[in-house]
């Protein structure tokens, strides 16, 4: 790429962030009521997301050969009694992988 083609990726990557930014702020300013659909949206959303991350996740998985998915298994329990301790998204995601990768690199 040239220069000038590198100065207008950036530009263009620092408008669509900026944009995905303040957009949410101007359609739906403070002093209106936020439509039910965005609330509905925002209570369902996050639970669906995290259904299609565990469908994509386990979507290769074979209990027939290999590993019959017992990494897999195991840290999807790490995952759920992390939850259910902490309540930390981040941390239940971040030991679950790690004890995805301990488990496929040691054990399996």
């Amino acid at each position: 790429m040239t220069f000038t083609q590198q100065i207008l990726t950036i530009l263009m990557v620092v408008l669509g962030t900026m944009i995905t930014r303040f957009l949410p702020f101007l359609i739906f300013p403070a002093d209106k009521p936020t439509p039910k659909y965005i609330q509905f949206l925002g209570n369902y959303l996050p639970a669906a997301v995290f259904g299609l991350l565990v469908i994509y996740c386990l979507k290769n998985v074979s209990i027939f050969s290999g590993s019959h998915g017992i990494p897999e298994l195991l840290s999807i329990l790490v995952v759920i009694g992390l939850h259910l301790w902490k309540r930390q998204m981040l941390i239940s995601i971040a030991g679950g992988t790690i004890c995805y990768m301990l488990l496929i690199q040691f054990l399996f």
